[in-house]
């Protein structure tokens, strides 16, 4: 299959995560009116789930609670012979320390967050030409026709998971296993058209392809940096990241009763297998951190967490 490439195909988000190294899949778009601002310090970690009751009930002896941001200025995803390039990138989640093992709490409606964008092309590039009759008349008649027109949305098809924060200072070690899916979205298309699923997502696993920089910033709860200050994080800065171990489902739901599946399938090589597809994100940064010492907030560290938190948002 010739190389195709869909500038732009996730411009914000898009396509994918890492969560500790300094990576992965979206910028606040549709839903930045919602996001708030954070003062100070406080600023990139403006998503945090810090009122779900899995952080409040962080006693911050046994359990700690902490918040993880992390953006990519651009990025290409590679599926078989199609190539997407993606711009800014974020993703937040909580993190929760219980004696070294941490696990995941996404925010509420989604960790990633992604602007629907035009793809260049349109069905004539996702679908056309076909050798299936029914396929070859839509593609006839989208030829300079408004119907054309589709836009791609990068979606979470579950929670991150896996996560290991030793592994986003190093090289070559999954920081996480990121579930995403692809929703595809045009007039001919069904609403429920994508490139893979919540039962069979794209999971991807970023790694650093290059050892990151990391510093150390203290800040007072309001926000105002401090270098002695109750709050901080680890922001780790200049790696990009990479994963091409992972494997792309085909399309379902595409046309009515799922009629263009095999036509999205055929012209994008899916399902396409491990070693076919490749992640690379650019110019990475994260930011791990709370409480410099949950101990000293015992026994409410989540719920004084979320007081400060929200002590911060200033719109």
């Amino acid at each position: 299959m010739a190389r195709t490439r869909f500038r732009g195909f996730l411009r914000v988000g898009a396509v994918a995560v890492a969560l500790a190294g300094g990576a992965v899949v979206a910028v606040p778009t549709a839903a930045a009116a919602d996001v708030p601002v954070l003062n100070g310090q406080w600023a990139p970690l403006n998503r945090c789930p810090v009122d779900d009751p899995l952080m409040l009930a962080a006693d911050g002896t046994t359990t700690s609670a902490a918040c993880l941001t992390s953006h990519a200025a651009s990025g290409e995803f590679t599926i078989g012979g199609t190539t997407l390039h993606a711009g800014a990138a974020d993703l937040q989640t909580g993190v929760l320390n219980k004696a070294g093992v941490y696990s995941l709490v996404t925010p509420a409606g989604a960790g990633i967050l992604a602007e629907p964008v035009q793809v260049p092309g349109g069905l004539l590039g996702l679908m056309c030409p076909s050798a299936v009759p029914l396929v070859s008349d839509i593609c006839d008649g989208l030829v300079g026709s408004p119907l054309n027109a589709i836009t791609a949305t990068l979606e979470p098809a579950g929670p991150p998971r896996d996560f290991n924060l030793s592994a986003g200072t190093g090289v070559g070690v999954p920081i996480a296993t990121i579930p995403v899916r692809v929703h595809l979205r045009n007039p001919l298309l069904d609403p429920n058209c994508y490139i893979g699923s919540t039962a069979d997502p794209i999971l991807l696993r970023p790694a650093n392809l290059s050892k990151p920089t990391a510093a150390l910033t203290r800040f007072n709860a309001d926000g105002t940096a401090n270098p002695t200050g109750e709050m901080g994080y680890l922001k780790l800065t200049g790696a990009s990241q990479g994963d091409s171990t992972f494997a792309v489902p085909g399309a379902s739901g595409c046309g009515l009763l799922g009629l263009l599946d095999g036509a999205v399938n055929l012209k994008q090589g899916l399902p396409s297998p491990a070693g076919k597809n490749s992640l690379v994100l650019n110019d990475a940064a994260t930011y791990f951190g709370g409480f410099q010492n949950p101990r000293a907030f015992t026994p409410t560290e989540g719920q004084q967490l979320s007081d400060r938190w929200h002590a911060a948002v200033t719109g």
